[in-house]
């Protein structure tokens, strides 16, 4: 969908192009396209797709007006084409995907769904036929005789179902669709293209651990990378677009247009070819791997996958979520990958305990909830570890701050002022927290103490502490607050704990206050201002302490909040920085004063307030002053 909008005042027209079927428009900055304008409300227009086609419904209190007709707020109305609309003071015309594009969305899900439904009766007679029921042995997964017979198996099952099944050339073409798709998307999650021709490619199939083909063919190895590459000259991808994870959205978005053109000139025994191959790999993936999950596990362009249910898996490629379009047979797939999953992390998930967080051995974090605690079957989530480390240079290019920022908080690490790092869930509060930990001094000696070991201190003397949960007899416990207690009787020069969340708050407070500066720490919170609040709740949970003296304790320990923000279109900004003053002598309440806070254009401005420690840091020569004008 692209959108067209400009101001009354100004003649230029801007475009937007708008991904997904629900679009919202107004003021504030989590809306796909935001309007600067205060007569706008914060969400005043929201654009959903139906069966019937489009729904538009008002909610700003100054309306829509649809040519002569003015529209109130909680109006209604169901568009099937192309409109222009005035939202005061702008004036936006809706350019609507073709009735064709619908359709073929529509059509493509229904041929997921079948092909869902043949990978499961596949996987069910393989079950029967194989005696797979109880799982299977590991030393199976590289046994070449083992692999070539139950590829046999799947291949004679595979074929009698797809026989069997009501429009088998119909889905057959999509199932090869699938697997050219693959192909092009796995040369660019492996971060370079397979030479078509070159039989190191094969050899690469091969090295895929229990995931390779045993019964692949070399000769339709290279004609399937040759088709993916000229399927990918179709689609004809922006040369701007360097980062592969923007090159495999791009390709997601418009592979099936392409296949389309190709596919009637694809020879019927290489469809068959394509369309087994896939099914093999499908099956693999759920009896040895992680089933649907597997390939995204490998994709570096996703950052998270959660699954909802089986039906729906949702991922996060460049900040933003959206389906994956992948789905699991049944509930009792899904809780066997759960169980395989946290079974190699020594961690144990079942009906007496249907509830775990656990850290995959590449750092990755998940989470896993079983019934009866989740209601509509098993769900997953995992965020995954990035490859690469991020620094503080990676989130300036992304937009999260500039370099003016980046280089006060640099002065704040430097100057040893305990921070702590607030945001919600997903703003990059741990990914914040270890690039600060860059700027300590290589001299220090930093002890780490964390919930699920997530963080990745390039310093040598460090110390990590991981919590440890009670065993099954109940003992061997060991919590944050047990951690950050012992850490304090190992000298550190700073404790970096990676997230407040009970009552560890009042011992990091304490150790703040105790000769520890320097420390940082993450907590969740709506706001800046909304941190003392928080830390009140969790130091509560530790201790019945008057509220006067745990204001007392957040004042003298905690200088400075910084606030993450994350974007509707996927990014994560820094979008308040605050300093705690201390405790003011009449009232008893906590004084905060924001030293930057985002303007309207949503970028980080200084506000002109200095810090109250400005003079240590002009004296010292760590900060030039022009840092809060500029």
């Amino acid at each position: 969908m692209r959108i067209w909008f400009n101001n009354v005042v100004d003649t230029q027209r801007r475009v937007l192009e708008v991904q997904g079927n629900r679009v919202r428009i107004g003021r504030a900055p989590e809306n796909d396209l935001v309007l600067h304008s205060p007569y706008i409300a914060d969400e005043a227009l929201v654009l959903s797709q139906t069966r019937d086609g489009w729904e538009l419904l008002v909610l700003g209190m100054n309306g829509v007006k649809i040519g002569d007709e003015q529209l109130a707020t909680g109006a209604r109305r169901t568009i099937d084409k192309s409109l222009s609309l005035e939202l005061f003071p702008y004036t936006l015309t809706v350019d609507l995907p073709h009735a064709e594009q619908v359709a073929e969305s529509i059509e493509l899900q229904q041929q997921d769904e079948e092909m869902s439904t043949l990978i499961a009766r596949v996987h069910r007679e393989l079950l029967e036929r194989m005696d797979l029921k109880r799982g299977v042995d590991r030393n199976k997964q590289n046994d070449d005789g083992y692999l070539l017979t139950l590829e046999r198996h799947l291949e004679s099952i595979a074929e009698s179902q797809l026989e069997s099944s009501g429009r088998a050339e119909r889905l057959q073409n999509h199932i090869a669709g699938h697997a050219l798709r693959d192909q092009l998307l796995q040369a660019f999650s492996n971060g370079e293209e397979a030479d078509a021709g070159d039989p190191s490619s094969v050899e690469l199939l091969e090295k895929r651990h229990w995931s390779r083909i045993v019964t692949a063919v070399p000769e339709r190895e290279n004609e399937m990378e040759t088709t993916a590459k000229y399927i990918e000259k179709l689609i004809d991808l922006d040369p701007l677009l360097t980062v592969a994870s923007e090159r495999m959205e791009a390709i997601g978005e418009r592979y099936w247009k392409a296949w389309g053109q190709v596919r009637s000139k694809v020879h019927h025994d290489f469809k068959r070819y394509l369309t087994l191959r896939h099914l093999k790999k499908e099956i693999k993936d759920i009896v040895f791997g992680y089933g649907p999950l597997e390939d995204l596990l490998r994709m570096p362009s996703v950052t998270e996958i959660m699954v909802v249910d089986r039906e729906r898996i949702y991922v996060e490629i460049g900040g933003v979520i959206k389906n994956s379009g992948r789905r699991f047979i049944s509930d009792e797939i899904v809780e066997s990958i759960i169980q395989r999953i946290v079974g190699k992390v020594g961690r144990r998930i079942d009906k007496s305990q249907p509830l775990v967080d656990a850290r995959l051995r590449d750092g990755s974090r998940v989470n896993a909830v079983i019934p009866p605690l989740a209601v509509n079957g098993p769900a997953l989530t995992i965020r995954k570890f990035p490859e690469r480390q991020i620094t503080i240079s990676n989130l300036i290019a992304l937009g999260s701050f500039s370099e003016t920022i980046a280089n006060f908080l640099r002065t704040l690490v430097l100057a040893r002022r305990n921070i702590i790092v607030s945001g919600g869930t997903g703003t990059g509060k741990t990914t914040l927290l270890n690039c600060l930990s860059d700027f300590i001094p290589d001299r220090e000696r930093i002890v780490t103490v964390e919930d699920t070991a997530e963080l990745q201190l390039t310093k040598q003397h460090v110390v990590r502490l991981e919590t440890k949960v009670a065993n099954v007899e109940g003992a061997g416990e060991y919590t944050i607050r047990d951690l950050v207690r012992n850490a304090l009787r190992m000298r550190p020069d700073r404790i970096v704990v990676g997230e407040c969340r009970g009552a560890e708050a009042l011992d990091m407070l304490q150790s703040m206050n105790t000769g520890h500066d320097g420390s940082l720490t993450t907590v969740h919170a709506n706001d800046a201002h909304d941190v003392p609040m928080r830390l009140e709740v969790l130091v509560q949970m530790a201790a019945d302490l008057p509220i006067t003296s745990i204001h007392r304790q957040i004042g003298s320990a905690i200088d400075i909040i910084i606030q993450l923000q994350r974007m509707r279109d996927g990014r994560r900004i820094v979008s308040q920085i605050t300093e705690c003053v201390g405790v003011n002598a009449v009232t008893g309440k906590l004084q905060l004063r924001d030293l930057y806070l985002l303007d309207e254009s949503q970028t980080l401005q200084p506000t002109g307030q200095l810090p109250s420690f400005v003079g240590e840091l002009l004296q010292g020569g760590m900060l030039d002053l022009e840092t809060f004008y500029q």
